[in-house]
C-alpha cells in the first residue's frame, strides 16, 4: 500500500512540523511495516517555474522529428537580459514583444519601466498551445537522473531551459506530453508567473510504501492508516464514511442476492454525468504517486475511493445493464470476457455477477468488458459490496488474476464501509462531473461481529508485564472496539473493519501491539540441568562438519516435489519413492507433492549453477523425505472450534507421514582443478562413495560396497552401500536419461543414504581412541585371487587375519597380466601394524602378516604373490 502524507493528514491531525519518517516509526508502533519514504520533487533542485507559452512555431527536421521553437514567459526574475531568436511564419518575422508588469519594476530591458523578455525554449512536445501555463526548468535546475539543465544549442536555436513532462519532474510515468496547467490553481487562483512550480502546484509530498500482512487489511486505504497513525499519535481522527448503511431496500437498480458469499450489495444511480469532464491535477497527482495511472475521470474516481476507504467498486454503464443485477455461483462452461480482454471459462465455485445475459463480472476480482464505462457514458449504476474473502482468494487464484480489488477482499474488506464508499463515489462524479444521485439500492445487510468475552487481566498473563485492565478498555476502545464492562470481564465486539479480532488472544495481541512490544521484558528460560543436544544430533552435526571439511557444500532446497520427478528418475511402478504425499495449499502448482528424495532439489541446484557457469559442484544436503500412509487415509479437517475428538486425533495420527532423514550428494566437474601439479581429477562415483564412507566413519561403522541395480544411476556403475545386513543407501553415476531429463553435465554422479539408519548403528561405544606413542611398522602384501573375487571381500578378510595389532589396511594395486595367470588379478594391500604399549618386533609383524594371507588363502584361495 502507498499512500502520501497529505493523504493520511486529511483524517487524522497529525502534529505541525512531523516528518514523514516520525510518521512511519509512528505506524511501524501500531504493527505496520514501512519498506520506504519516497519524497515527491525531492529529486528536483534549482529553478524549476511556472511559465506561459508566449508563441512558437514548428520547424521540421531532417530526421521526420517536429520540433516547437518557442517563447516562455517565466517572469522577471527569471527573464534573459536579451531577447530570444525571433520567431519565423510563413517567411515573416512577427515582432517580439516585452512582457509588462502591472507593478512597473525593471529586469534591466531597454524597453522601458516594467518590461521583460521571454526565454527561448526548445520543445519536443505537441500537446500546449499559446497562452497555455507550463512547468519550466531553467539553467541551474537538476532533474531526476540527476539530469542538469543548461542553455544548449540545439536544432539550430539556444534552449534556454526545458518545458517539462510529468516523468522528466519525477512526478509520474506520463511522458507523452508536457504539464499543461489550466488558467487557475487548485484553490481557484491565477497562476504566478515565475513562481516555483512544485510549490505552487502542491506536489510537494512524502509517500509512505507499506507492505500489509493479512490481519491488518483495514491497512489497505488511507482511512485505515489514518486510524492507526491517530491512535499511535494520540491525535483526533476523522471517518472518511460519512453515511452508515440504511435498511435494504430496492429503490433503484434491481439487485438479487442468491449467494450467502455476498451477504451485502449497494447500488446507486448517478445520472447525468458529463463523461467530457476531466479528472482534477490533484486527484491525478495522488493516484500517480500511489501507483496508479489517471484513465478517465470516472475511473479516477473508482480508484481514488478505493485507495482512500479501503471498499473496491465498480461502476456500470446502466444503459447497457439488462435486466436485474444478480449475485450467484457459476454454471458449468459459463464465459465472460474481462476488462483485460480475456475471455474465462468460469468454475462453478467462482461468484459471479450477471444480468439477464449471463455473468457480467467476476465477483470481487474483475468486471466484464459488456458493461464497463464508455466515452458516452451518462448513467452510471454504482457498485460497492461484501464478498466472502476464501472465495475471492480461490477466483483470484484459480483464474491467476490478481487485482487491486482481490488484494483486499482476500483480506477482508470493511462491510460497514460498503454504502459510505458508494455514496462517496457518487458524491465525487457529481462533484466533478456533473449530475445527480437519482436512486439507491440496497440488497442485504451488513453481518453481526462475533461477541467475545475475556478476563480484564489475561493480556498481562499472556503478555508478561503489567497493563491494567484500564488500559486495556482504553486501548481496545481506541481500536474501535465496543468495550462492556463488569468487573474483571470485558465483553467485547470488534468493530466492522476488524475481522481480525474473533478469539481472545487476537486481543491479547491488539494489546501488545499498541502497548509495544519493545516493553516486553527480555526474560532467557534457564536450560535444564543436564540436558544437551541429543545423540543423535551431536552425530547429525558431526557428519556434516565432517562432509564440509572434506570439500562437500551443504546447500538447502525445497522440500516440494513435481509429479514428474518420478518418471525423470526412472523409478519404477512398485518403487516406495513414488508413494508421495500430496499438498492441499502448495506455493506452486508446479511442485504440489512432498520430496520423497532429496536428488531431484540437489539436481535443480546443480542445473542452476551450471547455467552460470559453476560446473565443478560437489553439493550436499541433510533433511527430511515424506512416504505417504500404505493405506492413504488422508488426515481429518477438525473444527478450530473446540478440541479434536479422540477418533480424529487418531485418524490425524495415522495419516502422519514416514518422515526419515536422508543424506544425499550430487558432483560435477573437476573435484580438483588442473594446475601445476598434473591434470585435474574429475568427480565421479569413487567421490560419491567416499562421501558415505565418511559419514559411517563418523559413527564409528564400516560400509561394505556391491554392485546393483537402483534407479536413478547407471545400471552398470552403481554400489549398494551396506553396513552389516542393513542397506544404508546407493551411489555411483548416474544414469544418461537422467543426466538429460534434469539437464546436468555429463557422467553426473550421486550418493544418498539413509541417515536415520545410518546414525541408528551408532553402538555408544564411542569412535575415538587414543594416539599411541608406539612407533608404526609396515608390510605390503600382494594376493592372487580369480576376477570374481571382490576386492572388498578380500580386504575384509586381511583385516580378520590381522587382530587387534592391524592399524590399518589400504589397497594400492591391482595388476593383471604376466606373470599373473589369466582370469585372475594380484590385489596389494599396505598394512599399518601398531601397538598401544610396546614396540612391536619382526616377529610380530610376520606373524601379523601370516595370520592375514592365511585367512585369505582360506576364504578365496589366495596365493601369495613373490
Amino acid at each position: 500500500m502507498r499512500a502520501t502524507k497529505s493523504w493520511i493528514a486529511e483524517y487524522a491531525d497529525l502534529p505541525a512540523g512531523l516528518s514523514a519518517w516520525q510518521l512511519a516509526d509512528a505506524l511501524v508502533s501500531v504493527g505496520l511495516e514501512v519498506e520506504q519514504v519516497e519524497a515527491i520533487g525531492g529529486d528536483v533542485s534549482g529553478p524549476v517555474v511556472i511559465g506561459r507559452v508566449v508563441d512558437f512555431v514548428e520547424e521540421p527536421q531532417k530526421n521526420g522529428k517536429t520540433i516547437r521553437w518557442c517563447h516562455v514567459d517565466v517572469g522577471p526574475e527569471h527573464a534573459p537580459k536579451s531577447p530570444p531568436a525571433p520567431l519565423v511564419k510563413g517567411g515573416e518575422v512577427p515582432e517580439l514583444r516585452p512582457s509588462r508588469l502591472a507593478d512597473a519594476r525593471t529586469s534591466g530591458s531597454a524597453e522601458g519601466p516594467g518590461a521583460y523578455w521571454p526565454r527561448g525554449v526548445i520543445c519536443g512536445a505537441l500537446n500546449f498551445a499559446p497562452g497555455d501555463h507550463v512547468v519550466v526548468a531553467l539553467p541551474g535546475a537538476t532533474l531526476p537522473g540527476p539530469f542538469p539543465i543548461g542553455s544548449r544549442k540545439t536544432y539550430g536555436h539556444v534552449s534556454d531551459g526545458m518545458i517539462c513532462a510529468e516523468d522528466e519532474l519525477g512526478l509520474g510515468d506520463d511522458h507523452a506530453g508536457i504539464i499543461v496547467l489550466g488558467e487557475v490553481d487548485d484553490e481557484g487562483n491565477p497562476w504566478t508567473i515565475g513562481a516555483p512550480a512544485l510549490e505552487a502546484m502542491g506536489v510537494s509530498d512524502d509517500v509512505l510504501d507499506m507492505p500489509v500482512t493479512p490481519d491488518m487489511g483495514h491497512c489497505l486505504s488511507v482511512r485505515g492508516l489514518a486510524r492507526e497513525a491517530s491512535q499511535a499519535l494520540h491525535v483526533a481522527y476523522r471517518d472518511v464514511i460519512a453515511h452508515a448503511t440504511p435498511a435494504p431496500s430496492q429503490g433503484g437498480h434491481p439487485v438479487v442476492l442468491e449467494s450467502e458469499a455476498c451477504p451485502l450489495f449497494v447500488a446507486l444511480t448517478v445520472e447525468g454525468f458529463d463523461p467530457a469532464a476531466e479528472s482534477p491535477a490533484w486527484m491525478k497527482q495522488r493516484l500517480s504517486a500511489c501507483g496508479m495511472r489517471s484513465i478517465s475521470l470516472s475511473v479516477d474516481i473508482s480508484n481514488y475511493v478505493m485507495l482512500e476507504t479501503g471498499q473496491p467498486n465498480h461502476c456500470y454503464d446502466a444503459d447497457t445493464l439488462q435486466g436485474a443485477i444478480v449475485v450467484r455461483q457459476a454454471k458449468p462452461g459459463e464465459r465472460i470476457t474481462t476488462l483485460d480482454d480475456v475471455v474465462r471459462t468460469l468454475d462453478e465455485a467462482d461468484l459471479v455477477i450477471t444480468d439477464d445475459r449471463g455473468p457480467i463480472g467476476i465477483a470481487g476480482v474483475m468486471g466484464g468488458e459488456d458493461t464497463e464505462l464508455r466515452d458516452t457514458t451518462t448513467r452510471i449504476v454504482i457498485e460497492a459490496a461484501n464478498f466472502d474473502p476464501v472465495s475471492i482468494a480461490r477466483t483470484s487464484r484459480r483464474h491467476k488474476l490478481g487485482s487491486e480489488a482481490s488484494r483486499r477482499f482476500e483480506r477482508s474488506v470493511d462491510p460497514g464501509a460498503a454504502y459510505g464508499a458508494a455514496r462517496r463515489v457518487a458524491d465525487l462524479l457529481i462533484e466533478l462531473g456533473g449530475g445527480r444521485l437519482a436512486a439507491e439500492t440496497v440488497a442485504g445487510e451488513v453481518p453481526a461481529m462475533p461477541v467475545q468475552t475475556i478476563d480484564a487481566g489475561l493480556p498481562e498473563r499472556i503478555l508478561g508485564m503489567p497493563v491494567a485492565a484500564d488500559r486495556v478498555v482504553e486501548i481496545l476502545t481506541a481500536s474501535g472496539v465496543e468495550v462492556a464492562r463488569d468487573g474483571d470481564t470485558l465483553t467485547l465486539t470488534p468493530p466492522s473493519w476488524r475481522a481480525d479480532l474473533v478469539d481472545p488472544y487476537d486481543y491479547v495481541e491488539e494489546v501488545g501491539i499498541k502497548v509495544g512490544y519493545e516493553h516486553l521484558p527480555s526474560v532467557v528460560p534457564a536450560a535444564p540441568v543436564g540436558r544437551g543436544y541429543t545423540t543423535e544430533q551431536k552425530l547429525r552435526r558431526a557428519i556434516g562438519r565432517a562432509l564440509a571439511a572434506s570439500g562437500f557444500v551443504e546447500v538447502l532446497t525445497f522440500p516440494w516435489a513435481s509429479a514428474a520427478d518420478a518418471d525423470a528418475l526412472g523409478l519404477d511402478a512398485d518403487d516406495p519413492r513414488r508413494r508421495t504425499v500430496a499438498l492441499t495449499n502448495p506455493l506452486a502448482e508446479t511442485a504440489p507433492l512432498l520430496r520423497t528424495t532429496i536428488l531431484p532439489g540437489l539436481f535443480g541446484a546443480v542445473a542452476r549453477n551450471a547455467s552460470r557457469g559453476a560446473d565443478d559442484l560437489a553439493l550436499f544436503e541433510a533433511g527430511r523425505v515424506f512416504f505417504a500412509s500404505e493405506t492413504g487415509e488422508a488426515a481429518p479437517l477438525p473444527s478450530v472450534d473446540g478440541r479434536p475428538s479422540d477418533e480424529e486425533l487418531e485418524a490425524i495420527e495415522r495419516a502422519i507421514p514416514w518422515q526419515p532423514r536422508n543424506l544425499a550428494a550430487v558432483l560435477t566437474g573437476a573435484w580438483m582443478p588442473a594446475g601445476w601439479q598434473g591434470a585435474a581429477t574429475l568427480a565421479s562415483w569413487t567421490q560419491a562413495i567416499a562421501f558415505a564412507e565418511i559419514a559411517a566413519a563418523v559413527v564409528g561403522v564400516r560400509l561394505e560396497r556391491r554392485s546393483a541395480q537402483q534407479a536413478p544411476w547407471h545400471p552398470g556403475r552403481c554400489a549398494e552401500l551396506v553396513v552389516g545386513e542393513e542397506v544404508i543407501g546407493y551411489a555411483g553415476e548416474l544414469h544418461p536419461s537422467v543426466v538429460k531429463a534434469f539437464d546436468l553435465p555429463t557422467r553426473t554422479a550421486a550418493v544418498e543414504i539413509d541417515l536415520d539408519l545410518l546414525v541408528s548403528l551408532f553402538d555408544g561405544a564411542g569412535v575415538l581412541t587414543p594416539v599411541s606413542s608406539q612407533p608404526v611398522a609396515k608390510e605390503d602384501i600382494a594376493l592372487i585371487v580369480d576376477e570374481s573375487v571382490p576386492v572388498a571381500d578380500l580386504q575384509e578378510a586381511v583385516v580378520a587375519g590381522g587382530g587387534e595389532l592391524l592399524e590399518s589396511v589400504r589397497l594400492f594395486d591391482i595388476y593383471r597380466g604376466a606373470p599373473v595367470p589369466e582370469g585372475k588379478k594380484s590385489v596389494a594391500f599396505a598394512l599399518r601394524l601398531r601397538a598401544s604399549d610396546r614396540t612391536l618386533t619382526d616377529a610380530d609383524a610376520a606373524g601379523v602378516r601370516e595370520a592375514s594371507v592365511a585367512v585369505a588363502v582360506e576364504r578365496f584361495g589366495a596365493e601369495l604373490r613373490a
